[in-house]
């Protein structure tokens, strides 16, 4: 089978966003649980790799190596499906711009996939990353305090390094990546074709140190329960505000608006041809 054209993903994107709407509330929860923890253990694996690395020596290409690791997390979203709410931030007011539901089902959807989110980026960090002693604590040896002195970098800068208006910004091109990969992976018919498509995106926004409000539901408590210094729930709840926000603008105006310009403001909407039972599958992305 030939890849998708653009106007084709449109219409496949469409219709997804608004199947996302059309299941129980706690099949979403489930959904969205597991997208937080697929995403969790991309941050997690992200740390690991680039754990120890003296920048006197590497430069900027440990933000890299942690960039192509963190693909995991989306890779594991789009392939063994699950609701991510970033991506969903693309997919369900797509659905919206073209009729096929409201704005209350977009904010549900978004509400509740969010709250999932957060559940499953909570249970890696605690149970997973800090309680197995991955990521040590400021008295670990060896790979234990590698792993917790990398963390402490990240969480410190994305709870105290930046500006508001950094954060938000860090968001808007977080986002504007992150959809670029779930709209290009619509375009593949293979597994391999769609890992392709979400690796260089999602390897990019890393590297750039740009905000994805869901792998910082994972950052920052996992310092809190690390005991990181200087990080704290309030510095915590900030950033996921300001990142969520410009993840949102990143999804809606760049990605969505812009493609539903395109391909689909002149198009009629078709009414969806099934519930979905799963979340974000390769072709409910």
């Amino acid at each position: 089978m030939s890849a998708r054209q653009p106007a084709e993903m449109a219409q496949v994107a469409s219709e997804t966003g608004a199947k996302k709407v059309h299941r129980t509330w706690d099949r979403v929860l489930v959904s969205a649980f597991l997208g937080g923890a697929y995403i969790a253990f991309g941050a997690l694996v992200a740390i690991t790799v680039s754990s120890g690395l003296d920048t006197a020596i590497w430069g900027t290409l440990p933000t890299l190596f942690m960039g192509a690791a963190f693909t995991l997390g989306l890779v594991l979203v789009l392939i063994a499906g699950s609701d991510l709410a970033t991506g969903n931030m693309l997919l369900v007011p797509l659905g919206a711009m073209q009729g096929r539901i409201g704005l209350a089902d977009v904010a549900k959807n978004l509400t509740l996939v969010l709250l999932g989110n957060l559940i499953g980026a909570l249970v890696v960090a605690y149970f997973l990353a800090v309680a197995t002693g991955v990521i040590g604590d400021p008295d670990s040896t060896g790979s234990a305090l590698l792993t917790h002195e990398r963390l402490a970098q990240i969480a410190e800068g994305k709870a105290t390094g930046h500006s508001a208006w950094e954060t938000f910004l860090r968001g808007v091109g977080c986002n504007w990546l992150v959809c670029l990969a779930v709209w290009m992976s619509l375009s593949a018919s293979s597994v391999s074709g769609k890992i392709l498509a979400i690796f260089f995106p999602v390897m990019a926004f890393v590297a750039m140190g740009f905000d994805h409000v869901v792998a910082n539901m994972f950052f920052l408590p996992a310092a809190v329960f690390a005991g990181v210094p200087g990080v704290g729930w309030g510095d915590t709840v900030v950033n996921w505000l300001l990142a969520g926000a410009g993840n949102l603008v990143g999804a809606v105006v760049f990605v969505a608006t812009s493609y539903w310009y395109l391909f689909l403001r002149d198009q009629p909407a078709e009414q969806p041809t099934a519930t979905p039972t799963g979340g974000e599958t390769p072709e409910r992305a």
